[in-house]
Order: C-alpha cells, then sequence, then structure tokens
C-alpha cells in the first residue's frame, strides 16, 4: 500500500463509522425502515443494507416486522412506488436495547443506588441503601459492589454483558485523573480516584462525574427539555452544585470543577459555608442549613405545627401548608434564585432545572427562585429562559450515569467494545493492521 494511499483507507473507515453511529442514534430514537434511514441520513439504499447487515450480525440491531399501516414512503415502505406499483411494507428495523446493559450508579451523601440499565436506559432491576458517605471509600466500595450484584442476579445478567459502569459523586471530580478534589461534603474523600475504585471494586470499566453534571445529561436527553442544547442543572440537596451544558456539550472547565453554584459568595459578609467562603449559597440553602434555621427561628417564637425536633422531611412534607416551612422555603428560593442570575448572566442558558431532594419542596420554593432570579437578571438573559422543577425526580442520577455511558459508546472507539460486549466478534470497518482495541480509557476513566 502507497503511503498515499493509506489516509483514503483511513477516511473511509472513518466515515463508515460515523454513519454506523448516525444510524444507531436514529434507531436509539425509534424503530426505522431502511429507507426511512436512507432518506434521513443521505445515503444509499446500498449502504444501509451494508451497516445494517454487519449490525443485525452484531446483534445491535433487529428486524421487528413490517411497517403497520400506510406511510407515505417510496417502494419498500408499505405504500407506492414512483411509477405508482404497490411495494412490499417495508420491515422495520429496531434497536436491541437488550444486546448489552449499563450499570449506573448514584452516589449521595445519604444513599446509595445501583440500578442496571438497557441500551435505552430503561430499569431493569434496582437496589437503594441508606449510606453515609462519611463512613469513607472502602465501605462505600463495599456497600456498591453488594449492590451491583444484586441488581445483576435479579435482571439475570451476566457480568460480560454489562458494557460499563457510570457513576455520580456529590463532589467536584478532576476530569482528568478520575479523583475528586476538596469535596466539601465527602470529608475523608479529597483525592480519592473513585473511577480506579470501582473498577477494582465491580471488575468492570467504569466513568466517573459530579452528580449535578450528570443530572444535566439526563435532562437534556430524558426531561421536560430534551434536546436542548444550552441547560443549566442545579441539584439542590446536601450540598448545591450545577450542570451546565452549552452548545450540547458539558463544560466542566480545564479540571472538571465547573458549575460550584453553592459556593458562590451572594453575600461577601454572610457566614462561613462548608468550603470556607464566607456568605457562599451553601451557607443559606443548603439542606441542613434549612433545618437549623426553622429549628432557631421556631425557637425565637416562629409559630409552627412540625414536630420536634423537626427534620427536612418535616419542612418538605408541610412546605404549603405550615406557616415556619412556608417563611423557609420561600428565603431558600429567594437565595438560590441570586446564585442562578449569575448564572444566567454568564451562559444565557434556554432552561434551567431545579433538581435534588429540595426540588421536593414544590412552587412555595420555584416561586421565589424564579422572582429572585428573573428580578437580577439581563432582559436579554431572561426573555427565553424557562425555570423550572426536573420531571425525573429520584432518577435523575441514574439516568444522567446512563445518558454518560451512552454518549461514549456511541463514538467510533465506544462501538468496538459494545460490538464485543454483544457477543459477536466484530467491530466496524478498520484498517487492516488495526488490532482489536481495549475499552477506550482516557486518564479520568472514560469508555
Amino acid at each position: 500500500m502507497s503511503s498515499a494511499a493509506l489516509p483514503d483507507t483511513l477516511d473511509l473507515a472513518a466515515i463508515r463509522a460515523r454513519h454506523t453511529l448516525l444510524l444507531l442514534n436514529r434507531l436509539w430514537q425509534g424503530d426505522r425502515a431502511r429507507v426511512d434511514l436512507a432518506r434521513e441520513l443521505g445515503l444509499s439504499r446500498s449502504a444501509i443494507s451494508s451497516i445494517v447487515t454487519e449490525l443485525l450480525e452484531a446483534g445491535l440491531v433487529q428486524e421487528v416486522g413490517p411497517r403497520l399501516s400506510g406511510c407515505a414512503g417510496g417502494q419498500g415502505s408499505g405504500g407506492k412506488s414512483g411509477s405508482g406499483q404497490v411495494g412490499r411494507r417495508a420491515t422495520l428495523l429496531a434497536l436491541n436495547a437488550r444486546a448489552a446493559a449499563l450499570l449506573a450508579v448514584d452516589l449521595g451523601a445519604s444513599h446509595a443506588r445501583v440500578d442496571l440499565l438497557d441500551l435505552r436506559c430503561t430499569t431493569l432491576a434496582s437496589r437503594t441503601a441508606q449510606h453515609d458517605i462519611l463512613r469513607g471509600p472502602a465501605a462505600t466500595y463495599a456497600l456498591l459492589s453488594r449492590l451491583a450484584r444484586a441488581v445483576l442476579a435479579e435482571a439475570g445478567v451476566p457480568r460480560e454483558q454489562v458494557a460499563g459502569v457510570g457513576a455520580g459523586v456529590p463532589g467536584p471530580v478532576d476530569h482528568a485523573t478520575g479523583c475528586v478534589v476538596q469535596p466539601p461534603n465527602m470529608p475523608g474523600w479529597d483525592g480519592e480516584n473513585v473511577m480506579a475504585g470501582l473498577e477494582e471494586a465491580l471488575g468492570l470499566p467504569t466513568r466517573v462525574d459530579n452528580d449535578a453534571n450528570l443530572g444535566a445529561l439526563a435532562e437534556t436527553r430524558f426531561g421536560a427539555h430534551r434536546g436542548a442544547s444550552d441547560l443549566i442543572y442545579v441539584k439542590a440537596a446536601t450540598g448545591i452544585g450545577a450542570g451546565v451544558l452549552l452548545g450540547g456539550r458539558l463544560h466542566r472547565g480545564v479540571r472538571g470543577g465547573a458549575g460550584e453554584i453553592g459556593h458562590i459568595s451572594i453575600n461577601e459578609q454572610g457566614p462561613v459555608g462548608r468550603s470556607g467562603n464566607p456568605g457562599s449559597l451553601e451557607s443559606y440553602a443548603a439542606a441542613q442549613v434549612l433545618v437549623e434555621t426553622a429549628r432557631t427561628r421556631r425557637a425565637a417564637g416562629t409559630p409552627s405545627t412540625l414536630p420536634d425536633p423537626l427534620t427536612l422531611a418535616d419542612l418538605l412534607a408541610h412546605a404549603g401548608t405550615d406557616p415556619l416551612a412556608r417563611a423557609v422555603w420561600a428565603e431558600a428560593g429567594h437565595h438560590l434564585g441570586v446564585a442562578i442570575s449569575t448564572a444566567l448572566n454568564l451562559f444565557n442558558p434556554s432552561a434551567v432545572v431545579i433538581g435534588g431532594r429540595l426540588a421536593q419542596a414544590g412552587e412555595v420554593f420555584l416561586h421565589p427562585l424564579r422572582e429572585s432570579a428573573l428580578s437580577r437578571t439581563m432582559r436579554i438573559n431572561a426573555g427565553g429562559t424557562r425555570i423550572d422543577l426536573s420531571t425525573l425526580g429520584a432518577d435523575a442520577g441514574v439516568l444522567g450515569a446512563g445518558a454518560m455511558l451512552l454518549d461514549h459508546l456511541f463514538t467510533p472507539l465506544g462501538l468496538r467494545h459494545l460490538y464485543r460486549v454483544a457477543g459477536s466478534g466484530r467491530g466496524p470497518p478498520q484498517t487492516p493492521s488495526a488490532a482489536p482495541l481495549p475499552l477506550p480509557h482516557s486518564p479520568g476513566g472514560t469508555l
């Protein structure tokens, strides 16, 4: 082979891989016939048939029968050809969502959850346990390993069929190393390489990211604002963090610390929060601060029917009915809105989605938040922006972990791994000298 021919060969392989991924993404969105794929992707029927044949043999795609009702397609679509002749009903193709499985880990300050997902991120089995993250990495990995074994056993899925593990943690993650860095709400975890720890505990390749980043991925793929390319997801719970999606991509910053909205100072003369910064948002609106505020105010005489001692669960359950609870949530919403206005003026997103446990307070929390944020935002940045509560609830973490894995499996390198997990032993066309590749990793443990 001449040196001049080599780039052409590499380009052709890359183009075919790209077309394969485009086709898989279309089938992830919904069933389609070959004729539909040819039209939508601008490829010839023969090119589509070649790729589909490969995917059928790999087990990633399956035929699910003829199109049931009339569709204004061309010949083979169940309609008429250009010559007026009636053609065969087109055979619909579907992504085989059970060709591989994903393990999704949602780790919080007081809970651990592991879900086994299919390739559409539908839960096949789920386990949740109360867990204090202050117990440290070793105890946490041991618990996650037990939960993972339980979901695999319940679903009857062998470990070899799992394409990877995605995990969200409630602290800043260095994207280049996979380590958590000075996590305010995870004492004892500073410098811990969570990716390596989980890989050793679970025996599977792993990706790790901040839980708010995963919330943003979940919202844009599965939430009410699905498809949004500029979106901010705010997770408000024990800590407060934000996942920032710009131009369809997560904005992580140089090391992965972007989005730490909880440590923005909203009052430079205010109390010191967990990060050590005076007047940070978390020193006013984090979960435990709200509980302490409510207890202090009741002791000072504010009327309330809440139990004594009150808890966050009490504040949430009576958010709209108890006068003390209403006042606490209104004030918390106001403070969070002040911080969100800064994000609106910086990034001008189409949507801000509020998730995490504090979002369960509902409108009594959301209304003052909106009012506070939008009144402090320039009109050009406020006019087209929606501020809503998440509709994904407690599933945001595992859905975000699944979305993170899909984003990396649906790449040329990830696709080769997906072929192998599906058990075919075949991969997308590659250069003759290319050897089978291991599951792709970056220094941060990416698939």
